[in-house]
């Protein structure tokens, strides 16, 4: 992880001075035991499925991502000349730990895998995704998930 004081200038600059969105609520809800959640990813690395439309600049939206997708069928088109893509380059678990959920489900330590994984665009102002984020908590409930691994990237 790159730290603020370790960014060049102007770089460095510009993500000191961005704001910081602040909540008036803690979304937090006690739930059952992690081996009986339904667990699926939520990811900021700009993920999508092969021959899905791409992201663009300052995209609010996200990308549902099958969870039987073929690691050679997601594409990353994260838009940032900053974005280290090594890692998702030698294995896609670093920012998709798709296969390490499942893992976990074979050996009952989750309940189960969802269906559907969800990918947004990092690096976009957060405020921005207030209407894709509610969209998508209704896709959550549908799929019956109880818990989510957020992937920051």
């Amino acid at each position: 992880m790159a730290r603020l004081a370790e960014l060049p200038e102007p770089l460095r600059s510009h993500i000191a001075d961005l704001p910081c969105p602040t909540f008036t609520q803690t979304p937090w809800q006690e739930g059952s035991p992690l081996e009986a959640r339904r667990v699926a990813i939520i990811s900021t690395a700009g993920l999508h499925v092969r021959g899905d439309r791409p992201f663009g600049v300052m995209s609010g939206d996200y990308r549902i991502i099958p969870g039987d997708v073929d690691a050679n069928d997601l594409v990353m088109s994260h838009i940032s000349s900053n974005f280290d893509r090594t890692g998702f380059q030698q294995d896609w678990n670093v920012i998709f730990p798709l296969d390490r959920l499942k893992e976990l489900a074979a050996a009952d330590d989750i309940g189960s895998v969802a269906d559907f994984h969800y990918s947004f665009m990092g690096a976009t102002d957060p405020l921005r995704m207030t209407a894709a984020v509610r969209n998508l908590a209704e896709s959550l409930k549908k799929d019956e998930v109880d818990a989510v691994l957020l992937v920051p990237v």
